[in-house]
């Protein structure tokens, strides 16, 4: 190899080194570049999407973000003291107020700050996590699927639900309404859910909240209202009104549409419309269940009117027991099938004649001491529906039927009571427009008693407590969801009070056995 060879690779090969230096040096200040602008542009990302979540924030919490600058305002311009003085002496006026007037201050405060601390530190926050835990969110089916292959096989399937940015939709959070034992939060529903996926997850939503009671409303095709109970207030015995002084004679003034026969589970008066739409009534439960309550409390509260002739009273009483000790008010009475099938022919003639007398000219009888309420009160009616002969029985049925099909708009209204609430014992139950449950023996008879779909709406009749006496469900015309109630108590001195209130002004009684020996007499 001859030297100017060497000589001219040496150089060739130091020209070559020298160049992929000035491409190294090259290269790398490009990459520099290159990374400079990756941390400018992730640093800008995060910084939009920082300001993005930001503004989300604020229009999606516009009340505490208001909150926020209202306070940082306030400190800014005035100070920290004079804010601190200033809600000292709003707490301390607030407190005095409560004090005060409870009742007021949950009407006009109490009711709006339980409400928007219930939204902000507890709904707000957990309704999302709870609605997701329950299987009530909605996740996106057009998400990509991941796929993993390596040499080993290929992976399952397999999709995030664990947030918004995985394709989760939740119902929207649109308002929290607190009252005294029940927080009502309403959600409008996704695509894809209907508002029986809530009644179904009642009891699952409960739990979530750590309370004994969850009710789901619709209040719209999209829009549930999520009832929480938070405590229960009817855990005390209610009270019946106390029977009207006795020189108190007018019934005018009861409002047979509206009469007050106890407490909702809202801390309302509950009223019992004993003339016109809901009138005819079902009353299902256990013995000692306090079927006695709804019974007599609603009579209780309309003594001036039985008094005053405005409410004619019948009793159907197959025990002998619940309705003789008040007799007195009952115009007509009866314990056997025979002497019951002699007070339902007696209201189905007077049925009758009001048909004849007001046909064409009214759609609605009006009521009044010529014409007035005809009331029956038909306790353990499957007694006689079904436990007696079959020949007496279809002849009750069949008269009991025609009253509560055509005795509304007559002035004819049917109440009856039973323990076991099938088909086969009160083959007319159906034609109650109006249905109560009292604890009952099993989930099953909540169903019959109230109609289907009512224990997955919140009438869990079976749980009540033996200590509750009285506590039920109403549910039926004019009642959109099941009503938890409790029918004011009635003491056996009240009913005695009732009964000589009545009988002292002046109601004849009807005695079905002498009645019947009248009318034998005029036949001979």
């Amino acid at each position: 190899m001859s030297p100017t060879f060497l000589i001219l690779a040496v150089g060739a090969l130091g020209v070559g080194v020298y160049v992929l230096h000035k491409i190294g040096r090259a290269l790398a200040s490009i990459v520099e570049a290159l990374a400079a602008l990756a941390v400018v542009f992730v640093a800008l990302w995060w910084v939009c999407k920082g300001l993005a979540w930001a503004v989300r924030q604020v229009v999606t919490r516009w009340r505490t973000s208001l909150t926020i600058v209202a306070v940082v305002a306030w400190c800014a311009v005035l100070g920290w003291l004079s804010l601190a003085v200033t809600l000292a002496s709003v707490s301390l006026v607030l407190g005095v107020w409560w004090w005060r007037s409870r009742v007021t201050f949950d009407h006009w405060c109490g009711r709006v700050l339980r409400s928007v601390w219930a939204r902000w530190a507890v709904y707000g926050r957990k309704l999302p996590k709870w609605l997701h835990a329950c299987g009530l969110s909605v996740a996106d089916g057009a998400l990509p699927v991941t796929v993993t292959v390596n040499l080993f096989g290929r992976r399952s399937v397999a999709r995030s639900t664990g947030g918004d940015s995985s394709g989760v939709e939740i119902p929207k959070l649109l308002g929290v309404r607190s009252g005294p034992s029940w927080d009502e939060v309403r959600v409008q529903l996704v695509a894809g859910q209907k508002p029986e996926d809530f009644d179904e997850a009642a009891r699952a939503l409960a739990s979530a909240r750590k309370v004994s009671r969850c009710q789901i409303r619709e209040l719209s095709p999209n829009v549930v209202s999520i009832d929480y109970q938070r405590r229960d207030l009817l855990s005390k015995v209610v009270s019946s009104l106390p029977v009207p002084d006795i020189a108190s004679v007018d019934g005018t003034g009861v409002d047979l549409r509206h009469v007050w026969a106890g407490c909702t589970e809202y801390g309302q008066d509950w009223r019992l419309p004993l003339v016109g739409s809901g009138a005819h009534a079902l009353i299902a439960g256990a013995s000692g269940a306090g079927k006695n309550s709804v019974l007599w409390c609603p009579l209780v509260s309309a003594a001036s009117a039985i008094r005053s002739g405005v409410i004619r009273m019948s009793g159907i009483d197959p025990k002998g027991m619940e309705l003789a000790y008040g007799r007195g008010i009952f115009a007509r009475y009866g314990v056997s099938g025979k002497e019951a099938l002699d007070v339902l022919d007696g209201l189905v003639a007077e049925m009758e004649s009001r048909k004849k007398t007001f046909a064409g000219r009214v759609r609605t009888l009006p009521v009044s001491t010529e014409y007035p309420l005809e009331l029956l009160e038909f306790d353990e009616i499957g007694a006689l529906t079904r436990y007696t002969d079959r020949k007496t029985r279809e002849a009750i049925v069949e008269r009991v039927a025609l009253l509560t099909t055509q005795g509304r708009a007559l002035g004819i209204t049917v109440r009856g009571y039973v323990q076991e609430p099938t088909k086969e014992t009160v083959p007319v139950r159906e034609l109650f427009s109006r249905r109560i449950c009292v604890r009952v023996t099993s989930r099953t008879q909540v169903g019959m008693a109230l109609g289907d779909g009512a224990f997955e709406r919140g009438a869990w009749a079976n749980r009540i407590g033996d200590s509750e006496a009285g506590v039920g469900y109403a549910w039926g015309e004019g009642i959109r969801e099941p009503l938890r109630i409790r029918a004011g108590w009635v003491a056996d001195e009240t009913v005695k009070k009732l009964e000589d209130y009545v009988t002292n002004g002046g109601v004849r009684v009807v005695d079905l056995a002498a009645r019947r020996g009248e009318e034998e007499g005029v036949a001979a």
